[in-house]
């Protein structure tokens, strides 16, 4: 990799200072730096001379900096960051991490891996990234033209088989039904780390065509699932980028479905929480035509969902009836035996959920009630933030009618399921009800409410 040099180029006195911290010469450091390197897929040829030039004040450009303060992080048995090694201002290069749709594979790779390593360090402009407006349909636009990956066959490190892909897909569907019981406040750090430690590995590893995309299509899956507890923890920038390679990752694995299930299900909810709603059905749109004669029924239902979710809150209530429709026709259409295990979790009860939304944002409650409780009696226990989520629905509708009493008893129960939760989006819900208790603040029914809901709070 090509290098620059540091403002004023100075000696980078934090770099030798860990050096000769941690016991390694300029040599073993970049031996440890190119090790490194390969576990990330990077192809780095560092030797003694490099590390010189560096601690004279030359910085390599790319993903080098963060590699070269994990390798030293690694001899010192402690985090390093990019700032600790004398390195911070490659920090402005690496903010665009994760938004582009790469337009190779070693790309792709590179890119999602490097995302994994800053999240799991915590990188500063990771964690109060803001979302791109732009980049929100435009990975749309270059999944719908970009050709198949020709071939994703990998030769050099570790034999990678069925096994291995078999146990990544046991592994995201542990986590989501830890995610489902509990929040993902308690199950996205452990995501972040075996996406970072293990699968990163295993994208580094040899192994044949179907074994490749296989493996793409169970991290695909698995990198999804990291940004939508991104979005549940209160992080959608991070969530936007997660979403953008795992529309990438499914790309590499051929599977143009569960692209369009990122577009549809991941990006356009995304949209729907920043208030974008023509995003919306751009984006459930995009994911019709680009999965059309590969999705099942039930996928193309969830498709047709999101779309009139995007047409409710642009208050076309006749647009929405209509992609509703669609919607209804598609699940009445079924097979429950053909659908792959990602769109499994889509039934009546989601579907109904979705359609709760649409009659709250058209402002129609009697209907919206009528649809939460649907989905309500077909939710298991186990969805128990899904439910709590529905209450809250539910409760909304009824002060909308003006129920206020029959209001504050539903939210109750949603209070009580969120309070065994970590999940900053069924808060959200919550916070937004309570608001909309304030014109009704003097009766008892929403003192009592809202006297639990702060002491839920606290607790």
């Amino acid at each position: 990799m090509a290098a620059r040099p540091l403002v004023a180029r100075q000696p980078n006195e934090r770099l030798q200072a860990l050096i000769q911290e941690a016991g390694c010469s300029n040599a073993g450091l970049a031996r440890r730096v190119n090790l490194c390197g390969a576990e990330h897929a990077l192809d780095l040829r560092y030797d003694k001379t490099s590390v010189a030039r560096w601690l004279r004040g030359q910085q390599p450009r790319g993903q080098a900096p963060a590699v070269i303060a994990e390798a030293i992080g690694r001899k010192l048995g402690r985090p390093v960051t990019v700032e600790d090694i004398g390195m911070a201002d490659g920090k402005s290069l690496s903010s665009s991490i994760g938004l582009h749709f790469a337009p190779n594979l070693v790309g792709a790779v590179e890119q999602v891996c490097e995302l994994w390593r800053s999240d799991v360090g915590r990188r500063d402009f990771l964690a109060g990234a803001s979302v791109a407006a732009s980049a929100l349909v435009e990975p749309s636009r270059d999944w719908l033209i970009t050709a198949p990956d020709v071939a994703v066959a990998r030769a050099g490190g570790p034999r990678v088989g069925p096994a291995d892909v078999e146990a990544v897909r046991a592994t995201t569907q542990m986590l989501v039904d830890l995610d489902h019981r509990f929040g993902s406040g308690h199950v996205r750090p452990v995501v972040v780390h075996y996406l970072n430690s293990v699968v990163s590995g295993l994208l580094a590893g040899s192994y044949r065509e179907e074994t490749g995309r296989q493996l793409f299509a169970a991290v695909a899956r698995l990198t999804e699932l990291a940004g939508y507890m991104a979005i549940d923890t209160g992080q959608a920038g991070l969530a936007q980028r997660y979403y953008i390679q795992a529309l990438r990752l499914a790309q590499a694995a051929g599977d143009r479905a569960y692209g369009g299930y990122v577009l549809a299900s991941s990006m356009s909810h995304l949209a729907a929480a920043l208030g974008n709603p023509r995003e919306i059905t751009q984006l459930a749109r995009a994911a019709q035509e680009g999965a059309r004669g590969s999705a099942t029924p039930t996928a193309m239902a969830m498709f047709h969902a999101a779309e009139a979710r995007g047409h409710a809150l642009l208050g076309d209530s006749r647009s929405c009836d209509m992609a509703a429709g669609r919607a209804m026709q598609a699940l009445e259409h079924s097979r429950p035996e053909e659908d792959p295990g990602w769109i499994g979790h889509f039934d009546g009860a989601y579907l109904a959920d979705e359609l709760a939304h649409c009659h709250r944002d058209l402002e129609q409650p009697r209907q919206s009630a009528r649809q939460a409780q649907e989905a309500l009696r077909g939710h298991p226990e186990t969805r128990v933030r899904r439910r709590a989520v529905d209450l809250v629905l539910l409760a909304t509708a009824q002060l909308q009618l003006r129920e206020v009493d029959a209001a504050c008893e539903t939210g109750a129960r949603a209070v009580e399921l969120m309070s065994g939760l970590r999940s900053a989006r069924g808060a959200e819900y919550l916070d937004d009800f309570r608001r909309k208790l304030e014109p009704f603040r003097n009766q008892r029914a929403v003192q009592e409410f809202q006297a639990r809901a702060l002491a839920e709070v606290a607790a």
